[in-house]
């Protein structure tokens, strides 16, 4: 007879190791305007998937598009001010 084992020990083992350490936890906060402008994109081009695109559509679309586009913007320009030595623009 074969006997069924929990393998939860083995699952748990490693959680500690699988937790996101502060760097990735800081990098994703730094992300997090990029990450909910990307959502929003998302969202308005999903409620067009099943009708017809009106003009108030077209406008939300372009307009989550560029609060997109310029969350992204801000994100490299402030990690490319961050990496600048000396303070140099």
């Amino acid at each position: 007879m074969d006997h069924i084992v929990t393998v939860q020990d083995a699952v748990t083992a490693f959680a500690d190791f699988m937790e996101p350490t502060d760097a990735e936890l800081d990098a994703i906060e730094q992300e997090m305007p990029v990450i909910l402008a990307d959502v929003d994109l998302l969202d308005a081009q999903i409620i067009t998937l099943d009708r017809t695109q009106t003009e108030l559509d077209a406008r939300r679309i372009r307009r989550a598009r560029r609060r997109a586009l310029a969350a992204r913007v801000a994100l490299v320009n402030r990690a490319a001010g961050a990496s600048l030595p000396g303070g140099a623009a």
